[in-house]
């Protein structure tokens, strides 16, 4: 049997090309990949903002400071850079049990979660004008449009690399942004796993953005029924009252960025957020 599925010293657990073929470095039996409802901590790798440091130092402080979920924004670099860039972080995400999402880049994010190791593992997010002028009515569209069926999911994808006997198919999460109420409506009716709710305040990330200011907040908390996260302007002055307006899952791009030490001012959100 341990020829089939060898034990790794390293973690004291079986692992085999029978679970994720080509699979070039182990996943730590403890790094279990938590529900999108239960991700807190959304962060970035932001090209913008990375001061001369690797994109990969970056996330593994990020795994480091407790995020759940790393998005790669790279606005600036071309398809190929993006995935190559995808492609480092990915094996740095997956062994911390952290997610990755690839930002304006579907097709990357598509063929990533057919390589990942564990069920739902990648995840693209996108603007609504490019999912919606783009031609998708809902995610469905999308999933087809990229080659990916739902098909049989695993019993339990976010915690396990695959399931024996279970025919388990990779997918990859989907989030939309939105900037108001009709919007966040329209983007949970085309069946995105998750919304993006702000700017909450003006932020040098996106300066031409308006920001939606803490009343959106209060309207997400009242009436969106699947995972979302606060953004725009978080940081940690302004992090107590995005909270206390109803937020429960923020996301944090020149917040953390910014610092020197990244993995503990990463660290300090995730021990506020909860």
């Amino acid at each position: 049997m341990d020829d089939v599925f060898p034990i790794i010293p390293a973690f004291g657990w079986q692992f085999g090309a029978a679970f994720a073929p080509g699979l070039e470095y182990a996943v730590s039996p403890d790094a279990l990949m938590k529900p999108l409802s239960d991700c807190k901590l959304y962060t970035f790798v932001d090209t913008a903002y990375l001061r001369g440091r690797s994109a990969e130092s970056v996330a593994r402080e990020l795994c480091d400071g407790g995020s759940d979920i790393i998005q790669l924004r790279a606005k600036d670099s071309s398809e190929e850079q993006i995935r190559a860039t995808a492609e480092s972080i990915l094996p740095i995400c997956e062994q911390s049990g952290v997610r990755l999402v690839i930002n304006d880049y579907p097709r990357i994010a598509f063929e990533l979660s057919q390589k990942a190791s564990r069920g739902e593992c990648v995840g693209c997010h996108l603007g609504q004008e490019d999912f919606f002028d783009g031609g998708h009515g809902s995610v469905s569209d999308l999933r087809v449009a990229y080659g990916e069926s739902r098909g049989r999911r695993a019993s339990t994808p976010d915690v396990v690399p695959y399931n024996v006997g279970i025919e388990a198919v990779p997918h990859c999460f989907i989030g939309l942004s939105s900037h108001a109420p009709a919007q966040a409506e329209r983007a949970v009716a085309a069946g995105a796993d998750y919304i993006a709710i702000g700017p909450i305040y003006s932020t040098a990330t996106k300066p031409t953005a308006k920001a939606v200011t803490l009343q959106y907040v209060r309207w997400a908390a009242a009436n969106v029924t699947i995972p979302w996260f606060a953004i725009g302007g978080v940081n940690l002055t302004t992090l107590d009252a995005v909270l206390e307006a109803g937020a429960t899952r923020i996301c944090v791009v020149s917040g953390i960025l910014n610092a020197d030490d990244v993995a503990g001012v990463c660290a300090e959100f995730r021990r506020r957020v909860g």
